[in-house]
């Protein structure tokens, strides 16, 4: 799955549009990758950072990078020996921000009877 060709996507098909949107927020839907993604929009990090940021395994973490680099939803470098991750594009970002604006939003709008 390679969804980098998403920019630009006003000009697709409407059902195309639909099926990469589904696609990204598929990817987001996860735990895991929802945090890494968290923390990226604070500056790119490394896999150990990230590791401390989320709390799951290393393994685990490579993986969900791999699935998210292969998305096209982040971007690597190399710093020395270091693979250094980055959200591909603020749009990203601001998708991120915006789910967790509605989580705050539905928490602090649960009655205790909820």
């Amino acid at each position: 799955m390679h969804l980098s060709g998403a920019h630009g996507s006003q000009e697709r098909p409407d059902g195309e549009r639909m099926a990469v949107a589904v696609e990204v927020l598929g990817l987001l839907a996860d735990r895991t990758r929802l945090s890494l993604m968290r923390r990226l929009c604070d500056g790119e990090a490394d896999v150990t950072t990230l590791t401390e940021a989320c709390g799951a395994s290393r393994t685990s973490v490579s993986q969900h990078l791999a699935r998210l680099r292969l998305a096209g939803l982040v971007n690597t470098r190399k710093d020395g020996r270091r693979v250094v991750y980055a959200l591909r594009h603020g749009h990203i970002g601001r998708l991120v921000h915006e789910a967790l604006s509605v989580a705050d939003h539905q928490i602090g709008h649960l009655s205790p009877h909820e």
